[in-house]
């Protein structure tokens, strides 16, 4: 199985997918605790220092941590066969991890998504995951060009197949799971 992920602040659509790119399972995952920020570096509400921004995120980070740990056991659990991959929409690999930095233009209005990314990936891994990265822009292109003719039935059926919701979302997910497949 593969999963697709496409992220929110705080939450994202998970699509899972068999060898043959059939939807297994689609869901929308929490990735953090109710009640916790979702956006610590592009905090809004009483002005911060960089100490205290930074043990925000640090708490955030945490909460995000064991949130996505538990939606992703939740999922593992659910399915009739093992994960071995989750895909992800990409980040600079040269991000910077100093919250001071992150607070600055360009980064500040990225560092909450990279985030969520980076604890994904770091969650997926502690599993024995393999983690792709995917370009959103192109990724529907790419598996459509994998895909061929099939490329309406795979990534446009699931909607007349499993009924609504089945959004662009899901869409750039299950496609995300064809390009890490390859095929």
């Amino acid at each position: 199985m593969r999963v697709g992920i496409a992220h929110h602040l705080g939450w994202a659509v998970a699509v899972t997918a068999s060898a043959d790119h059939r939807v297994v399972d689609r869901r929308r995952i929490d990735l953090v605790e109710p009640g916790t920020a979702t956006a610590p570096v592009h905090h809004e509400g009483k002005p911060l220092d960089d100490a205290a921004a930074a043990d925000l995120v640090a708490r955030v980070r945490a909460s995000a941590a064991r949130a996505t740990a538990a939606a992703l056991d939740g999922l593992a659990a659910a399915l009739p066969e093992p994960i071995v991959s989750i895909s992800l929409r990409s980040w600079p690999p040269d991000f910077p991890d100093d919250i001071a930095v992150q607070r600055r233009v360009p980064y500040e209005a990225r560092a909450d998504s990279v985030m969520y990314r980076q604890v994904l990936a770091e969650a997926a891994r502690a599993r024995g995951w393999a983690v792709h990265l995917y370009e959103a822009k192109d990724v529907e292109s790419r598996a459509a060009r994998i895909l061929a003719g099939r490329a309406d039935d795979v990534l446009h059926g699931p909607r007349a197949t499993l009924g609504p919701p089945w959004t662009k979302d899901h869409r750039t997910a299950l496609a995300a799971t064809v390009v890490a497949a390859g095929g």
